[in-house]
């Protein structure tokens, strides 16, 4: 008889980070970035049954940690019955390998964790054709690092043992043709979802509908500042990568100035190359946004760290120069008496609502461009202005009487053209 009471069985992973002067402060372990390879262990269904983080001048070549740390880690997993160990540092194929065979489980880096995360989240096609890119162009290396350790085998003997000849090499071969095929394949999709997308947004620069990208260090509150503005009703949960996939809305700033407003995936520092790589179809939105939303967590003790991931993203996808504004958000949970405050940066709490309108006025003063809404009577025989309006202005209502009446949101340049036809009462 089948016991429905059984539980799903919980990944353990003792966590394991290294910090060497050899090592730039992206590429280092730290307790910060420890606690949050935690979280992000936990995001992906996991738990964490042991942390080790060990201090060295240069990482071993062939184990990351060198043998004495290896055997120390092999002892917690016996003690533990731990089943994986996760590095927070970025690992090569060949030393991931070592791990695996020294240690007897299995063995990730902060990239492969961050990835089966991605793998579990993405909802839409175009999320998951991101993700699948980003894990093979993960697994290719390593499956050639695999290879290459079976010919290494063969070096001193001249003959092939048995299982390096004829077929296994190949089936790998097959295997790493038939990856090269889908990425190549997955390239090509993706750069087809960016051809939609600009052909999008073609269409709202001729309808002038400015565009806003909320942007910011996974779990900064993002979704929930979305949900808050325009009652989207996106999933807000208080866990890392929530939302991987962008979601735009339509947002009213006022009576003469609307705007679509986007929500993108966390950054994270030590992102895996693969994954920016592989989503820039999704965040090159931001490169054509009119304005950014830079959401910071102002409860964080290390906001200044994770913004200054967050900016080191923006420029490398191209939109340095966007028009921004700084919002600190979680403000009623601030730990210091003055809030962030200047030109460009506002505290608000996207939960309580405190900050939301003046956010939109903050909005409405870099995006509302002098537009204004009137109301317009066309001779039929200046129809073509109608067209006009329809590709240059938001165009509310069009009724046929003795003139044609048109009331529209335009632009002061379109006003200029039109002004003969304005009515006023």
């Amino acid at each position: 008889m089948r016991d429905d009471t059984t539980e799903e069985k919980i990944d353990r992973a003792v966590l394991v980070g290294l910090h060497a002067a050899a090592l730039s402060r992206e590429e280092n372990a730290s307790e910060s970035s420890m606690e949050e390879l935690e979280a992000l262990l936990e995001t992906a269904g996991g738990t964490c049954v042991a942390t080790v983080l060990q201090n060295k001048d240069a990482p071993d070549p062939r184990t990351f940690i060198g043998e004495g740390k290896v055997a120390e880690v092999k002892a917690l997993i016996a003690a533990t019955g731990a089943d994986m160990v996760i590095f927070d540092n970025a690992l090569s194929p060949s030393q991931q390998r070592v791990l695996a065979d020294e240690l007897g489980v299995s063995v990730l880096d902060r990239s492969a964790l961050i990835l089966d995360i991605f793998a579990q989240r993405a909802r839409t096609k175009e999320g998951r054709l991101q993700v699948e890119l980003a894990q093979y162009k993960y697994l290719l290396p390593r499956l050639t690092g695999m290879w290459g350790h079976l010919v290494r085998q063969t070096a001193s003997g001249g003959k092939s043992p048995i299982g390096t000849r004829g077929p296994g090499e190949t089936q790998l071969e097959t295997d790493r043709r038939h990856i090269r095929r889908k990425i190549s394949k997955l390239e090509s999709e993706l750069q087809e979802v960016r051809r939609v997308r600009g052909v999008q947004r073609e269409r709202r620069i001729k309808n002038e509908v400015p565009v806003v990208a909320i942007v910011g260090y996974t779990n900064a509150g993002k979704s929930t500042l979305l949900n808050a503005l325009t009652g989207a009703g996106i999933p807000a949960n208080d866990r890392l990568f929530d939302t991987l996939d962008t979601t735009t809305r339509t947002l009213e700033i006022s009576d003469t100035c609307t705007v679509l407003i986007s929500d993108t995936v966390g950054f994270i520092s030590k992102l895996p190359h693969h994954l920016v790589e592989a989503f820039k179809a999704t965040l090159e939105e931001l490169s054509f946004a009119d304005l950014l939303l830079h959401v910071i967590d102002a409860s964080d003790p290390e906001w200044r760290e994770q913004a200054a991931v967050v900016e080191a993203l923006i420029q490398e996808l191209g939109a340095a120069e966007t028009p921004r504004i700084d919002v600190f958000n979680k403000c009623d949970l601030y730990h210091s008496d003055i809030l962030p405050h200047g030109e460009d940066i506002i505290s608000i709490s996207a939960k309580t609502g405190e900050g939301l309108d003046r956010l939109l006025e903050m909005i409405g003063e870099r995006l509302d461009a002098g537009t204004r809404r009137v109301a317009l009577r066309l001779p039929y025989d200046q129809g073509g202005l109608l067209d006009l309006l329809y590709r240059e202005a938001k165009v509310e209502s069009v009724e046929y009487q003795d003139t044609i009446e048109v009331v529209a949101v335009c632009t002061p340049k379109l006003l200029g053209r039109l002004e003969g036809y304005i009515w006023t009462d």
